[in-house]
């Protein structure tokens, strides 16, 4: 390998080595052998020879062995102060490989870089057996990050176009988000792993990881691109990692089971970048929460919630406009019970219900809106006594009754912030 990177005719001349012209090349190796990664790629930037010949120790074997370091399953001290460690010095490794391969060709430098990287085969997909105890995804991400910091998006393009052709995620992803859900469930964690660590979780600005996440999505219909979202981002089992796909229809989950899937909707809606418009992002909640089926309702204003004011609106402003009067009341209704729940302020919710309620031309209409709010509170705590009349076991009849105690308290506080806003003169 070390032979035929230094005979191939990309590299700069290496003849000559100016003041280390008299040191052997396996002293030199030796010495760069000794040095921390860090300092070798500070040392790389002395000059264009240096440069060139540590790139020819970068493949030899001896440097293949001590930089290409693969002890990913190894946590070290308890603190996981190994796997910081490790991490590092990928880290250095890519800023490395970044100065050495400065004066070549972007096509030539991923050729490089992929020569070195595919000899580690927990960085490639799939290529791990125990892919969550394994940080050598996050080290690759990490190397990834640095290498290409700074690279245009044409050349960030170039980049990913390699990493398809390398792994065949195009495919991987197609059969995933067109079959079953769960039917691959490790497919799925090893294309939700390398995503994740690999092309979306290190970088620092919004936009770059943006970029990166549209390079995932777009290539897919809408339907497509809302089951791979949940994929990369929903809730996952802490023993295996698989996804849950069954979670949000068949029980209520908490915050952090919706944060991920929340978090990322945020940031394509309010990140300025090419290929998303705010009714895309919109028009993607709505696909988002009927996969794989209809999430529960509040399931998904727990999650409208987490969204933010903006997404939040224009979901319910949606409903308005459609004139789906009933089902802008049963959301309603789920919302002032998360904010219950939750402990947030119910005077939101009701703000809320007003704003909307503008959309609806008559006073009639919002007359009606009203009555329906009203007639889905009645609805939804008859269900609820009637879960608790029916449940079977203790447990599950004291969860019943704590969410019927729930509802009843947050149709309380609901009503008095709207009384609040009755008795209070307008300015």
């Amino acid at each position: 390998m070390a032979k035929q990177v230094c005979e191939d005719k990309d590299l700069p001349d290496i003849n000559t080595l100016g003041s280390f012209q008299s040191v052997p090349l396996e002293i030199f190796h030796m010495i760069l052998g000794c040095m921390p990664v860090r300092d070798i790629s500070i040392f790389s930037m002395t000059s264009r020879t240096i440069s060139s010949h540590i790139t020819t120790y970068i493949y030899s074997p001896s440097g293949i062995l001590r930089l290409l370091v693969q002890d990913f399953h190894n946590s070290g001290l308890e603190d996981g102060r190994q796997n910081i460690s490790i991490l590092e010095h990928y880290k250095y490794l890519g800023l490395l490989l970044k100065r050495c391969t400065l004066l070549l060709s972007t096509k030539k430098r991923l050729n490089y870089t992929h020569k070195l990287l595919s000899q580690v085969p927990c960085f490639k997909l799939g290529g791990c057996a125990s892919p969550m105890k394994c940080v050598g995804l996050s080290c690759y991400g990490l190397f990834l990050q640095v290498l290409t910091a700074g690279w245009d998006e044409m050349e960030c393009h170039r980049v990913y176009n390699t990493i398809c052709n390398v792994t065949n995620l195009p495919r991987k992803v197609q059969s995933l988000v067109s079959g079953t859900p769960g039917s691959s469930c490790k497919q799925e964690l090893y294309v939700r792993l390398f995503c994740r660590n690999v092309l979306l979780d290190h970088w620092v600005r919004c936009k770059d990881t943006v970029f990166w996440l549209t390079r995932l999505l777009k290539p897919w219909p809408l339907v497509h691109q809302a089951r791979l979202l949940y994929i990369l981002f929903g809730p996952v089992s802490t023993t295996d990692g698989y996804i849950l796909w069954k979670n949000m229809t068949q029980s209520v989950v908490d915050e952090k089971s919706l944060e991920g899937l929340a978090t990322t909707i945020k940031l394509l809606y309010e990140t300025d970048v090419k290929g998303w418009t705010a009714d895309d992002v919109i028009s993607l909640v709505e696909e988002l929460t009927v996969v794989p089926n209809e999430w529960l309702l509040e399931n998904n204003a727990r999650f409208l919630i987490l969204t933010g004011n903006s997404i939040c609106f224009s979901m319910l402003a949606r409903k308005a406009v459609k004139g789906r009067r009933m089902d802008l009341a049963r959301v309603m209704v789920f919302l002032a019970l998360v904010c219950q729940k939750d402990l947030y302020c119910m005077e939101w919710a009701v703000n809320m219900m007003r704003r909307v309620s503008k959309f609806f031309s008559t006073n009639e209409e919002r007359k009606c809106f009203l009555g329906h709010v009203e007639m889905s509170f009645a609805c939804t705590v008859t269900d609820m006594l009637q879960s608790v009349l029916v449940a079977e076991e203790r447990d599950e009849e004291d969860v019943n009754f704590r969410n019927l105690f729930h509802l009843l308290k947050a149709q309380a506080n609901f009503h008095k912030e709207i009384l609040y806003l009755t008795l209070t003169p307008s300015v």
